[in-house]
């Protein structure tokens, strides 16, 4: 706490109407001159040790940079809460590609997607199972690089006929060495709504059939 102040020096200085006015708070100004004038009228057997002066100065910057640095982060939240929203206007009716293992087919539609090789393959297949988990569909795409490769299902099943509405499970396996490794799959998903997350948490998007996934989860918008 501050070293208690003869009432005196500040009628002397004029500063008790404003001190009391104000809640006994003291601007920069007012402080500065309150110091210079304690310093000039101290005890001469008994001065301010320069310890004490200089704690007080701190006391009275930390509690003014306090204050500043609270109405930065209001003006930084309010920004970020602003870019959140234009971010989550964007984002709806947009399809994006997020790590899944199925995808929904609509009415003459597609699931498509990615598939994540960390090498090369000398085969990847792709399998698509119903809800029953029976395999409808083999998607053979041979030998392939590593990295992101894309894949895409028509809705026609193995024996040509086009496959009910609905989720279907996507398995992508690549052959390693001779053995067979699972790898990890996105599949792409359109965005109805989205749910601002507030300051310091990210939007959910809403994708229908496919439940919620967090902004920060999405590879690629389409």
């Amino acid at each position: 706490m501050m070293t208690t102040i003869d009432t005196s020096l500040l009628d002397s200085l004029n500063l008790t109407h404003k001190t009391e006015t104000k809640k006994n708070s003291l601007g920069q100004d007012e402080f500065l001159k309150l110091m210079t004038t304690q310093l000039n009228n101290q005890d001469p057997l008994k001065p301010m040790q320069s310890g004490e002066f200089f704690t007080q100065i701190a006391q009275f910057s930390s509690v003014a940079g306090i204050q500043d640095l609270q109405k930065s982060f209001e003006q930084v939240a309010s920004a970020m809460v602003s870019n959140q929203a234009l971010q989550a206007s964007t984002m709806v009716g947009r399809t994006v590609l997020i790590p899944a293992s199925e995808g929904e087919l609509k009415e003459d539609g597609n699931i498509q997607g990615t598939v994540e090789l960390p090498s090369s393959t000398s085969q990847l297949n792709i399998g698509v199972y119903d809800a029953a988990g029976q395999l409808v569909k083999q998607i053979t795409m041979g030998p392939q690089a590593g990295g992101s490769v894309r894949f895409n299902w028509d809705g026609l099943t193995d024996d040509g006929k086009t496959a009910l509405p609905g989720m279907y499970q996507v398995k992508a396996i690549t052959e390693i060495d001779g053995e067979p490794v699972a790898a990890d799959t996105y599949v792409a998903a359109k965005v109805d709504s989205v749910i601002m997350g507030g300051l310091g948490r990210e939007i959910t998007l809403n994708l229908g059939a496919m439940g919620q996934s967090g902004l920060s989860n999405v590879k690629q918008i389409l």
